[in-house]
């Protein structure tokens, strides 16, 4: 069964659904991350093109560097700048966006599944769940849950 969960900029002016749960959900501590967001870290949510819906407003992009090495396209509130989601080189065929889960109206629906780059954390930022954390990226395969590894493996065919 399809839900929905609405999100959107700070400033009102875009506004998005997405139709169903995220594929995954990750706190990214890496230095870019961090600088991109003016804070610790951020949390990242994949999600299909076609669970992604804009209500009202208009997007804006432009490319900027990613951990991975490769670029990555950032997208925008044209208003207010707010990043909304980004769609990374390294997934086939741009049918997987990566959401910025806080745009949410509700992001506490979708807590991080994985603390990724946690070589790069802030030394006062404490990690004392049970969440796992890896040193840089994980294996997809071995954290994915098996739905979620059927999702991501449907959008990139």
């Amino acid at each position: 069964m399809k839900k929905n969960y609405n999100g959107g900029c700070s400033c009102g002016e875009f506004r998005y659904r997405i139709l169903d749960d995220p594929i995954f959900t990750h706190a990214c501590h890496c230095t870019l991350c961090q600088k991109y967001t003016s804070s610790a870290f951020i949390l990242h949510s994949a999600i299909e093109t076609l669970n992604f819906s804009i209500q009202t407003g208009t997007l804006i992009n432009s490319n900027g560097p990613s951990g991975s090495g490769s670029l990555h396209k950032v997208f925008r509130c044209s208003e207010c700048l707010d990043q909304i989601y980004s769609q990374f080189n390294f997934i086939k065929n741009n049918n997987i966006l990566i959401l910025k889960t806080t745009t949410l109206d509700d992001p506490n629906l979708f807590p991080p599944q994985a603390h990724i780059f946690i070589e790069n954390k802030l030394n006062w930022v404490k990690l004392n769940d049970d969440i796992p954390k890896f040193k840089k990226m994980y294996n997809r395969e071995e954290i994915y849950s098996l739905e979620s590894l059927q999702r991501r493996r449907l959008a990139e065919a």
